[in-house]
């Protein structure tokens, strides 16, 4: 059987970190994958201060702690992370500013963790067939890549003015 679950997590000053540690719970003995996808600056956040999210987890060989998203309220209001955690734990810490500071993804359960990245693997094909294909620019584009009516314009301003010759005066 495979699951999937949304995942959710609010830092602020009152609740600075938060650990999915899934494996440390009885009902999830399947394999474990923490997919973070956003992070989103509450609409209440002070303006002008930083928001810094920091994890820590486990690299191949030692725990690592690096920040993954500063946000500033009227500049930053949400950062696209996408990032994956194949083990746990995993600690989400607000290190610096007062948030709230929402986190977004997803929670993957079992067999539904090979079968996610099997669909991630093909939606990347597909995107990069997609980003060679522009026909839906063929209208507005011509073979360069410029603009067809820009290139009217330019083409005619050069036809449009002949170059006078210059007479040569003898003194």
């Amino acid at each position: 059987m495979t699951d999937e679950y949304f995942y959710g997590a609010t830092l602020s000053a009152s609740h600075q970190s938060e650990t999915w540690d899934p494996e440390a719970k009885a009902e999830y003995p399947r394999s474990n994958k923490l997919l973070i996808r956003q992070a989103l600056l509450g609409p209440d956040a002070k303006a002008d201060e930083l928001n810094v999210v920091q994890v820590e987890t486990m690299s191949l060989q030692d725990s690592v702690k690096i920040p993954v998203a500063v946000l500033k309220a009227g500049e930053t209001r949400h950062a696209r992370l996408d990032i994956e955690f194949p083990d746990a734990p995993v600690t989400f810490t607000l290190i610096q500013g007062s948030g709230p500071v929402h986190l977004i993804g997803q929670h993957l359960l079992g067999a539904l963790v090979d079968e996610f990245e099997e669909m991630e693997e093909m939606e990347e094909e597909m995107l990069d067939e997609e980003e060679g294909d522009d026909s839906q620019f063929k209208d507005e584009d011509d073979e360069d890549g410029e603009p067809k009516g820009k290139k009217a314009k330019i083409s005619n301003n050069a036809k449009g003015k002949a170059s006078s010759p210059k007479k040569n005066a003898k003194k």
